[in-house]
């Protein structure tokens, strides 16, 4: 099993491009708060990315920034220069070509910004793993490039399809920029996703998500993977940033809401699908992770489908 194309599918990953900015100095940019995950990529010349807690990171050609709270912040080539917000821009006419800001003087930098969005946010899904601020420094950029011309040249054209287009494409380059990240990581670091590239870890991660019903224990899990419990139960938890009980509960919960969202299957048989004896141990656990209860839950996404909204409440770990 792939874990992390189940995870991506269950979410709805998807997004889209917002600019292509050619830039003259002195240029600056303000770029407002969002509620979804904003990517910049610096494909020419140099930039300043600054936060509103006095944080800010040089950027040099080549960068790839995701700013993945949508927290504000700024891009500039001079500080001094009063920042243009884009929200001032005419996203109509600017969504389908290059906007052009700035002076006239050199150095010129080409920016092209976006967004990742999820239909089904929870607490711990991947974009909340990914650190608030992700600068990745790809040493072959290669596909980031192709990926985002692409993008750049569907956006150019107002052709069928366009949205779909750009969606896929932004899933494409969301699962690029995660594998650049796993790469970059340290033993204990990304949650989850980081724990995938660990020889033990990983395949435990791999028999939970694969049967969520049966009754994992430590020493279960630990002799499938080849380490005594006492050492299976640390290194799970130092690595995944939960004990492996707690992951459990939360994949069970996350099967379960997946389950309750795309069918209409019996809650009983939901709950024996993902390991619960009675329908009862079932729906107490899936309040206290989820906040509502199994019927509720489904009654409520009912009610987003058919006002055309899709959303659902949030989890407290994620799918």
């Amino acid at each position: 099993m792939d874990i992390l194309a189940e995870v991506l599918d269950r979410v709805r990953l998807g997004g889209t491009l917002l600019f292509h900015f050619e830039l003259g100095h002195p240029w600056g940019l303000a770029l407002p708060q969002r509620p979804y995950a904003l990517f910049h990529y610096l494909s020419r010349g140099t930039a300043t990315l600054a936060f509103e807690d006095g944080r800010e990171l040089p950027m040099t050609a080549g960068d790839f920034v995701v700013v993945s709270r949508g927290q504000p912040h700024l891009f500039y080539s001079d500080r001094r220069i009063e920042p243009f917000s884009v929200l001032d821009l005419d996203r109509s006419s600017a969504h389908l070509g290059v906007v052009h800001h700035g002076g006239t003087a050199e150095p010129c930098a080409t920016m092209i910004c976006g967004r990742f969005t999820v239909a089904r946010p929870s607490r711990g899904s991947v974009l909340e793993l990914l650190p608030p601020v992700l600068l990745l420094k790809p040493t072959d950029g290669e596909w980031l490039e192709a990926i985002l011309r692409r993008m750049v040249s569907e956006s150019a054209r107002a052709l069928p399809g366009q949205g779909v287009a750009l969606s896929r494409l932004t899933e494409v380059l969301f699962v690029e920029v995660l594998r650049s990240w796993i790469k970059s990581l340290r033993p204990g670091e990304g949650g989850w996703l980081g724990a995938m590239t660990d020889p033990h870890i990983g395949r435990a991660l791999q028999l939970i998500h694969e049967r969520p019903d049966r009754p994992w224990t430590l020493d279960d899990l630990g002799q499938r993977v080849g380490l005594g419990r006492s050492a299976f139960s640390d290194r799970f938890t130092r690595l995944v940033g939960l004990s492996m009980h707690r992951y459990l509960t939360a994949r069970r919960m996350a099967e379960a809401a997946s389950l309750l969202e795309t069918g209409d299957e019996a809650i009983a048989r939901i709950a024996a699908r993902v390991g619960y004896e009675t329908t009862a141990a079932f729906s107490k656990a899936f309040r206290r992770h989820h906040g509502l209860s199994p019927g509720r839950y489904r009654a409520t996404r009912d009610s987003a489908a058919a006002e055309g909204e899709g959303a659902l409440p949030e989890a407290q770990v994620a799918d």
